[in-house]
Formats: C-alpha cells, sequence, structure tokens
C-alpha cells in the first residue's frame, strides 16, 4: 500500500531533489525503513535511539504520530505522510 511522504528541503539531497515521494509500508515504521532501503541516510536524520527525533515531526494527514500509535501508526494507502522539522530559535525581544 503506498502512501504519498511530503520530504522537507532539507532532506532532498537524499532524495534527489525530489520533494515527495511513493513509498510502500503499514506502518510509519516500515514506511522509514523502506525510505532508508532508497535514500540511505534519510533514516538516521529523522530517527534516534529513543524513536523520532526531538526537532522532527511526522504527520499522518493532520495527525501528528506522536498523539498516534507513533511508528507504528497503521497506514492503509494513499495518505500523506509528512516529515516537518521543527522550528526553534529566536526569541522576543
Amino acid at each position: 500500500m503506498a502512501v504519498t511522504v511530503r520530504i522537507p528541503t532539507p532532506l532532498r539531497t537524499l532524495t534527489g531533489g525530489e520533494e515527495q515521494v511513493q513509498m510502500d509500508g503499514a506502518t510509519v515504521q516500515q514506511v522509514i525503513e523502506n525510505l532508508e532501503k532508497r535514500h540511505p541516510g534519510i533514516r538516521d536524520r529523522l530517527l534516534d535511539d529513543k524513536g523520532v527525533r526531538r526537532f522532527v515531526n511526522i504527520y499522518v494527514g493532520d495527525e501528528d504520530i506522536r498523539f498516534l500509535d507513533g511508528l507504528s501508526t497503521a497506514l492503509k494507502g494513499g495518505e500523506e505522510v509528512s516529515i516537518v522539522p521543527a522550528i526553534a530559535g529566536g526569541g522576543y525581544r
């Protein structure tokens, strides 16, 4: 079951400049593993020993997977999985 994975600009060097790719997987974890097979190095930019890196957000549709089943979030096919780097920095002066 294929899903569309939206790739943020900082990771597009790993996908040959593609802003979205089609990927198979029954869970978010499987999609990331399949991304790694096709685009080596992307998993390390998304995951650490504890799961999704603190500065990375992954959405299925409009839902953050942290509020679903995390990396075990089931996919039916046809969904859009968005990888969104957290924005931080700056301050009010």
